[in-house]
């Protein structure tokens, strides 16, 4: 994707663990940048473009009802983002199409088996669409009866002249595999729209990654993990979370931004519950479902974050979706 994502300077070759953490040793990076949510917006009311972006791993369900939930309430967003992960074998479009069909568009959607993005926008915003591309990158695993893809699809796209990246992705699981998601996420930054690259063209300004990444909690066992939970001190675990701690070495999601994870994490529940997992595995509670998002020129667009939340109503998977609402400002030119 050329030079819209800085994530994946060095990921032709593959390296160690230990060659990363060597390289990085005297390597500037931002890693993540955590911004605090402005209820009210900056600009007041005068954004130029307020987006509203939801992640969801369905499980392999669908429920009508969950995806009014899901979507229903975004009416005063230009663009709604919806990336959904390990989706049924039912064409999910028309059931999205019908919950916004007094406010939204169908504008572009990006498939890969279980793995999908669709970009929806207000009634007469096609107008305001240029060069809307889609692509998509595997990075295996594939298994069950759903055909849980693992990998990435995208949308690129130009809105009233603000050139964007969205980016929906679902990486491989297990606390263990940190390094395989650590590749996976400077392997599908190098890929997507490869083989679109034009030297000439203007690179993204605004892109925004979400998904179930499954980076997870790690170092504190699953019923301390609850205790603190419970005691809604969950702030706490940010420390422990391993998207934050990779990010921070300079692995992955160099200078991007993360709403505080003020809610509680959304993996494992127990389906149909608030409940987390009472399997025999008793999973340690992450924040496998994250949205995250890039400025290239913080001078040029400046974003103000207006909600960072689970949707901890719906209960029909054993994740908890997840939304987030930005608004853009394009400074004029002098």
């Amino acid at each position: 994707m050329g030079n819209w994502n800085t994530t994946c300077a060095c990921t032709r070759s593959k390296l160690t663990r230990k060659q990363m953490d060597s390289m990085n040793h005297n390597t500037h990076h931002e890693g993540i940048k955590t911004v605090k949510v402005n209820k009210v917006c900056d600009f007041s009311g005068n954004s130029d473009l307020c987006i509203c972006a939801v992640t969801w791993n369905m499980n392999g369900q669908v429920v009508y009802e969950d995806l009014v939930e899901l979507v229903g309430s975004n009416s005063k967003s230009d663009l709604l983002v919806v990336g959904l992960q390990e989706v049924p074998r039912k064409n999910i479009a028309p059931l999205l199409q019908t919950a916004l069909a007094d406010t939204h568009v169908l504008l572009g959607k990006a498939i890969m088996q279980s793995l999908q993005l669709y970009v929806f926008g207000t009634q007469n915003s096609g107008v305001f669409i240029e060069e809307l591309k889609v692509d998509k990158h595997s990075v295996g695993g594939c298994g069950g009866l759903i055909g849980r893809k693992k990998g990435a699809v995208a949308i690129r796209m130009s809105y009233n002249g603000i050139q964007m990246v969205f980016i929906s992705c679902h990486l491989s699981a297990h606390a263990r595999n940190v390094e395989e998601r650590n590749s996976q996420c400077r392997h599908i930054s190098h890929s997507l729209f490869s083989k679109h690259r034009n030297p000439y063209r203007k690179p993204a300004q605004v892109t925004v990654w979400l998904g179930d990444l499954n980076y997870r909690i790690q170092g504190i066992e699953t019923h301390p993990v609850r205790n603190i939970i419970q005691k809604n001190l969950h702030r706490l675990l940010t420390g422990n979370d391993q998207l934050l701690q990779e990010a921070e070495r300079g692995q992955v999601f160099d200078g991007y931004c993360e709403g505080t994870l003020t809610f509680k994490p959304t993996y494992k529940y127990d389906v149909g519950s608030s409940n987390y997992d009472t399997s025999y595995k008793v999973r340690v509670p992450s924040w496998t479902d994250r949205i995250l998002f890039k400025i290239r020129d913080t001078e040029e667009i400046r974003a103000s974050l207006h909600s960072y939340e689970s949707v901890d109503d719906i209960h029909s998977s054993d994740h908890k979706p997840v939304k987030a609402h930005l608004c853009l400002k394009v400074n004029e030119q002098t």
